[in-house]
């Protein structure tokens, strides 16, 4: 008789009070899951964690939170002296305000629905993100921006993102129109150069961020290679974007002002220091390098996820 699956359960302390996620866990042991759950208070809190499951001996490690819970329990991991697959997989129960990885990835929004994944589905190896600055490593699971989405990411109100979730990005979006400072940078990758001032920046693993800002809308997580979106500052091209995003919507704007390349790295140099948000984590400096991590985990996903680059039949092994 085979062992018990073992999981750890690593909650974002602001969803602890969810009873639909306890009623989740609950149905899960019933079917003989050993599934073990820990809640995260402060930061290092995911990482200590990660490294008690590991030591636990579990199979997997399942992030209960949005993209910020995903990519602090994914570098945890990928801080790990192992390969994908040495290390515990990784799944997620979708439980943020914006969950853009969830919703990218199609992860159900349903608790009980995202763990039976995990149960159902056989992880398949992912990319990551890795954004080195002066020695240091940050990771993500999801996208960096940089420009007028980070600053709405970033000064968006709490309270406004409870009400109204993902659309309290919009709204502090179009409350900002008028104040959008542009960047000016230089870029470089393989093959790559742009240089001049940018309204907003992607660089994706994943598609989208800022609660459904679609910034690298043809990302994958499994091709060894990163999206990366510029979008640059032309004149006249604000007021003529706008009214394209009223009349034919977000994809049909972004398309028409938009600099694109698929990179396996690419360095940024700013005049000035500049922040990225890596799924929630601000970094600021004057220079970056960012680079895809091929293979970096393996996640539980939905069969026929679009993040993946066919059906991912062909890398279910190492």
């Amino acid at each position: 008789m085979s062992a018990p699956p073992r999981w750890r359960l690593v909650l974002n302390g602001k969803s602890a009070g969810d009873d639909a996620l306890r009623d989740a866990v609950h149905a899960m042991r019933d079917r003989g899951v050993v599934l073990d759950v820990r809640v995260t208070w402060e930061e290092g809190d995911a990482a200590r964690e990660v490294d008690d499951a590991i030591a636990s001996g579990v199979q997997a490690i399942v992030a209960a939170g949005g993209d910020g819970t995903l990519s602090e329990v994914a570098a945890a991991l990928a801080g790990r002296d192992a390969d994908a697959w040495a290390l515990p997989a990784l799944g997620l129960v979708p439980l943020g305000t914006a969950n853009d990885f969830a919703s990218a990835a199609g992860l159900p929004p349903d608790a009980l629905a995202a763990l039976e994944l995990v149960l159902s589905q056989p992880a398949r190896p992912i990319d990551l993100l890795r954004l080195d600055v002066a020695g240091t490593s940050h990771w993500a699971a999801n996208l960096a921006s940089g420009g007028f989405g980070t600053q709405v990411t970033q000064e968006t109100d709490d309270g406004l993102k409870k009400l109204l979730g993902g659309l309290a990005y919009l709204v502090t979006g179009l409350a900002q129109l008028g104040r959008i400072e542009p960047v000016a940078a230089r870029l470089r990758g393989p093959g790559f150069a742009w240089e001049g001032e940018f309204i907003a920046l992607g660089i994706g693993n994943g598609r989208q961020a800022g609660g459904g800002q679609a910034l690298c809308p043809d990302a994958l997580i499994d091709d060894g290679l990163l999206d990366l979106t510029i979008v640059p500052t032309l004149e006249g091209e604000v007021a003529a974007t706008m009214g394209t995003l009223i009349a034919e919507g977000r994809h049909a704007a972004l398309e028409r002002v938009a600099v694109r390349a698929r990179l396996p790295w690419v360095e940024i140099e700013a005049r000035e220091p500049i922040v990225l948000n890596l799924d929630g984590e601000p970094v600021e400096s004057a220079r970056f390098r960012i680079e895809v991590a091929a293979q970096r985990l393996r996640m539980h996903l939905p069969a026929g996820c679009a993040l993946l680059d066919g059906d991912g039949s062909a890398k279910l092994a190492g």
